[in-house]
């Protein structure tokens, strides 16, 4: 952290950065954690993929963040190409038969994108949480 005439300035490695910068990788590591973006203690879902109206540890209102389809759309294109590529160099390296294909590749399928789901969502809720804070607050100049 560097002050030049009253302005803090914080540096890294990289070059500087805005307050809200530090602020952006807690939120984003509690919504892959499936916690509250804005506090990171309270529990972010309420059954697999429902999420909480408000937090429970600080009360930040979750229900105002909407993320719409977002996190199954991206998780959908994630797991389609780890799957279809991975399929496609198994057909290409050892051409099994196609019953082999659907026994192992279809539940690799749903299961990948099971396991992504939740991380996915929590991820775009801390994301859109992000955006509107920023919108919402006048632009920090450094």
């Amino acid at each position: 952290m560097i002050e030049h005439d009253g302005q803090v300035e914080f540096s890294s490695a990289r070059g500087p950065r805005s307050r809200a910068d530090l602020l952006v990788w807690p939120a984003v590591r509690a919504g892959l954690m499936g916690r509250c973006p804005a506090c990171g203690r309270g529990p972010l879902f309420e059954g697999f993929l429902k999420r909480r109206a408000s937090c429970e540890a600080c009360g930040f209102d979750l229900g105002a963040v909407e993320t719409g389809d977002g996190a199954a759309t991206f998780i959908m294109q994630i797991a389609g190409f780890l799957v279809g590529f991975s399929a496609l160099a198994v057909e290409i390296a050892f051409s099994p038969p196609i019953w082999l294909h659907l026994i192992v590749w279809l539940p690799l399928t749903a299961g990948l994108a099971l396991a992504l789901m939740r991380p996915g969502k929590g991820l775009m809720t801390a994301l859109q949480m992000l955006r509107q804070r920023s919108d919402d607050s006048p632009r920090e100049t450094l």
